[in-house]
């Protein structure tokens, strides 16, 4: 859902690059074999890498030194860092602040918030929800002070959330490899600030990070993490889907994601809401082509010719823009099982690829980006904070190896980027039918297409010829809590 009222924070972060599909080896050098950048480990490519990645990474390997690598890789930057990135976010909200307003999807949160503790009329226990009932927890938390303060709670449980994200990343100082994954975060969290700060994402997110990274090392916890995610937004369940399909830990986590949804429906059920526990399924089952999925481009564009029949709309109900023309029933319809039949495809191709490949937490991670990406790029519902269902996986697999991931990494700073600048930027042009906006929407869902497509031809690759990893990575990998997955 969009706020009729757009914000927009901070700077945009703008990367060019045209990604291509290739196959990374982690080997030791030998001639010839070129690095990355900020201590990435050497790599050669068994075919050739495109020219954009390679111009971005020989003007990273340009721009950043020695000297200052090795001050990027510093603790104390880092925090310095994160702390300046979040006083920024507090200046930008402090007006919000002191006034007692909120912005983006805060008002709805706090009505919501409002009425159970006020009326005792609770979401999703008393009447249906278009949300899991785990979301119910941070959204009346965030109002245990009174609604005059809303938004500055909201703004602490990110904060908090976040910290504790950068600190597993990076081990809390101790793991160098993850400090390119920890700026990264903070480099996606800027220019996604305008809905990280403002919705459920910005707390589910940070939480399936902590999942990923716990996985190997403490996958109880790392199951606990990425099930309440899922019970506060359900795109965490496609990550869930991964680790199943490709990790060693599977019987923990399914025996763990078990029990605590088990214990959150019993609350549920002793609350006298358990007729309602699953109403987020099928709650939104009837919703038309949102304006900004990749599914609807085609008609946006039709909307925008003036094309007789087609138009773009407000669904006042749900507060957001739909799309309307010859087709879109159809088309909505059908992406729904169309989205689920491409991810149980990409469900067995990650059981083959199981068999062949001896880096699990690549897989794992390769996995979970394929079918995150499923979830985005062929859902009738599009909306801008659907990116940072991507992100935090994209931000793991830094972490793992940056060699293989700088293409998605590139790839979601850009996608980040043309994301800001649709909503909130130029929403409301985009809306009347703007040429150049719509061009924004169109690019930006191309590369989301891009990103699906990438992730699926690699799991093929691996499926078909197995995985290259070597030793001293895997041992590597393992003492970062990652290659045993």
């Amino acid at each position: 859902m969009h706020s009729q009222a757009p914000e927009a924070f901070g700077h945009l972060l703008v990367v060019s690059l045209s990604p291509s599909i290739r196959t990374l080896r982690s080997d030791p050098p030998r001639a010839g074999a070129r690095a990355g950048f900020i201590g990435c480990d050497w790599v050669e490519s068994d075919v050739p890498v495109s020219y954009f990645v390679e111009l971005v990474d020989q003007r990273l390997i340009t721009l950043i030194t020695p000297a200052r690598r090795a001050w990027l890789q510093s603790p104390r930057t880092l925090l310095l860092g994160f702390v300046g990135l979040h006083l920024l976010f507090l200046f930008a909200l402090l007006p919000t602040i002191l006034t007692g307003r909120v912005l983006g999807d805060l008002p709805l949160y706090r009505v919501w918030a409002e009425q159970a503790l006020t009326t005792n009329v609770w979401q999703g226990i008393d009447v249906e929800w278009v949300y899991p009932i785990g979301a119910l927890v941070p959204i009346v938390l965030a109002d245990v002070a009174g609604p005059l303060l809303y938004q500055l709670l909201w703004f602490l449980m990110t904060l908090a959330l976040n910290a504790l994200a950068v600190g597993v990343l990076t081990g809390w100082g101790r793991n160098r490899a993850g400090y390119k994954a920890a700026w990264f975060w903070l480099a996606i969290s800027l220019v996604l600030s305008p809905v990280g700060l403002l919705r459920l994402e910005g707390l589910s997110a940070p939480l399936v990070i902590m999942g990923l990274v716990l996985l190997a090392r403490r996958p109880v916890i790392a199951s606990a993490l990425l099930t309440i995610a899922t019970w506060i937004k359900v795109w965490p369940a496609a990550v869930m889907l991964a680790v199943v399909a490709a990790s060693r830990r599977r019987v923990s986590v399914v025996l763990t994601g078990a029990a605590v949804s088990t214990a959150i429906a019993g609350a549920v059920w002793a609350a006298g809401g358990i007729r309602f526990l699953t109403g987020f399924v099928t709650m939104q089952s009837d919703r038309a082509l949102q304006l900004e999925a990749p599914v609807t481009t085609p008609w946006v564009w039709l909307a925008a010719i003036g094309h007789h029949g087609t138009t773009i709309y407000q669904n006042h109900a749900i507060a957001t823009r739909e799309v309307t023309g010859p087709g879109t029933t159809f088309a909505a319809s059908a992406m729904t099982p169309l989205m689920f039949l491409v991810m149980a495809a990409i469900f067995v191709l990650l059981v083959v690829a199981l068999r062949r490949s001896r880096d699990h937490a690549q897989l794992v991670l390769m996995g979970a980006l394929a079918l995150v990406s499923t979830f985005v790029v062929l859902n009738k519902v599009g909306s801008p904070q659907y990116m940072l269902w991507i992100a935090p996986v994209v931000a793991v697999g830094v972490a793992h190896d940056w060699a293989r991931w700088r293409v998605p990494a590139y790839l979601m700073l850009v996608i980040g980027a043309l994301t800001t600048l649709i909503f909130p930027v130029f929403y409301l042009p985009l809306v009347h039918g703007d040429a150049g906006a719509l061009l924004l929407l169109t690019l930006r869902n191309a590369l989301l297409v891009v990103l699906l497509g990438w992730s699926v031809l690699a799991l093929w690759h691996t499926a078909r010829v197995g995985s290259t990893a070597s030793v001293s990575v895997r041992r590597h990998a393992d003492a970062r809590g990652l290659a045993t997955n």
